[in-house]
């Protein structure tokens, strides 16, 4: 039975870049897919392209281009990436100036639009799940985009792309895209859509499959975390998948890791709602076959809703932060005065927040005071945020804190502050003829 194999070369916008080199070179594959969009990052992508239009694609797509594209080439491998954020066209075009210059002729690179439904949201009713409507934010929403699914991208490789840039789509689509194409899928064959999202929801994330994100030390150790190797999936015909990785490559594939992946982020298995299909994880076993090989079979699919999960990405507020250290005997205590100086200083001084957090990490910041520690620590780092309505109240937020240096508790050190806009994101579900996929191929 005739099988494809895809690696995962990033699981987030930041990811690293060595194992995506290492599975271009030594992966034998077929597909090289980098995940790198979050709900934040595309929000954050528009507001980009909003001050420059050309801008508004992932900071970092000609560095992993450019680190990968002659290899993919060499070895006849496509690749299929988000990486086009809010700007898909832009991102295409900065990859085919980017193989001119590394002298890739003959390549096609596809970009995937229509996943931007802004125009056709924006004054109206929708609600969000903040309680808001799109025409209740009015000029605060900086973004709308859908979540759409892997047709397009399934037509773009059919289409001949040796590159598939989209904004927007779900993370599982980008792996299921080519999983169509390559073996003729119908878009109705539901289970075999089922387990072509457990393909991707395995796969997505990357690190966090071969080991990342789930080493601890003498309960789940890992080998050789500093050179972790990213995933492969074989994937066959009939949707069976072997997770695998670069032999060699730090990390390890068990039935552990791939039994905390296929949990990760999911709130009900047996309904895990996609743009192309419901996907049912409730059935799916998992097998170790041997050292780093893991068989995974057993999704099935149930017909899609027709809705789409949209980000609403909106100027929510700002936000000020602040912190010191205090470190040697008394450290918490000095801590907590600090803490109180503060408090009652933006009291005094009439900074009017929405919110206020005052912490001290490494004692309460995470659980709060009601849990008991062994001993004092011997340093602490008090944090101070806040919400508010404008940066220059958010700014007086850290000037406070920094003013501990020489106004308050003894020993203050490596004081910090901060004043940034946040732009909030919201979902709402609409129907999936809002978006309008379509693909726009360019020629090197």
């Amino acid at each position: 039975m005739r099988s494809v194999r895809i690696g995962a070369g990033a699981g987030y916008s930041g990811d690293r870049i060595e194992p995506a080199i290492e599975l271009a070179e030594s992966g034998a594959l077929n597909y090289l897919v980098f995940e790198c969009l979050a709900e934040r990052t595309i929000a954050l992508a528009q507001q980009a392209r909003i001050k420059d239009p050309n801008a508004g694609y992932d900071p970092m797509l000609a560095a992993r281009m450019q680190a990968v594209l002659p290899i993919c080439r060499a070895n006849t491998i496509r690749i299929v990436t988000n990486m086009g954020a809010a700007n898909p066209t832009g991102a295409a075009e900065a990859t085919r100036v980017l193989a001119r210059r590394l002298g890739l002729t003959g390549l096609k690179i596809a970009a995937v639009t229509g996943d931007d439904v802004l125009a056709r949201l924006k004054t109206t009713d929708v609600a969000l799940g903040t309680g808001d409507t799109m025409a209740g934010l009015g000029n605060r929403v900086v973004s709308a985009n859908a979540y759409v699914g892997a047709r397009a991208i399934a037509e773009a490789l059919a289409a001949g792309a040796d590159v598939v840039i989209t904004g927007r789509a779900a993370d599982p689509a980008l792996f299921l895209g080519p999983l169509i194409h390559e073996f003729g899928w119908a878009m109705d064959d539901w289970d075999r859509l089922g387990q072509g999202t457990v393909v991707g929801h395995l796969l997505e994330c990357a690190g966090q499959i071969t080991g990342g994100y789930f080493a601890d030390p003498g309960v789940k150790d890992v080998p050789d975390l500093a050179r972790l190797g990213f995933p492969i999936g074989e994937v066959r015909e009939d949707g069976e998948l072997i997770v695998t990785k670069v032999a060699g490559s730090g990390g390890c594939v068990t039935a552990a890791t791939v039994k905390e992946q296929l949990l990760y982020e999911i709130h009900d298995p047996a309904q895990y709602i996609q743009p192309d299909v419901v996907a049912d994880f409730s059935e799916v076993t998992v097998e170790e076959l041997g050292p780093d090989r893991v068989k995974v079979v057993g999704g099935r699919g149930k017909p899609k809703t027709g809705l789409l999960k949209t980000s609403v990405g909106y100027h929510d507020c700002y936000v000020g932060e602040g912190q010191i250290s205090y470190a040697g005997p008394g450290a918490v205590a000095r801590g907590r005065l600090a803490l109180d100086i503060v408090r009652e200083r933006l009291a005094l001084t009439g900074v009017p927040v929405s919110e206020l957090r005052c912490d001290l990490i490494g004692v309460n910041a995470l659980h709060g005071d009601g849990h008991a520690q062994a001993g004092e620590p011997y340093e602490v780092r008090i944090r101070v945020a806040g919400r508010t309505a404008t940066m220059a109240d958010a700014l007086r937020i850290g000037n406070e804190v920094e003013t501990l240096y020489t106004n308050g508790p003894a020993g203050g050190g490596g004081a910090w502050k901060s004043a940034r806009e946040v732009i909030a994101v919201a979902s709402c579900l609409v129907a999936e003829d809002a978006a309008e996929p379509c693909v726009e191929m360019l020629v090197v």
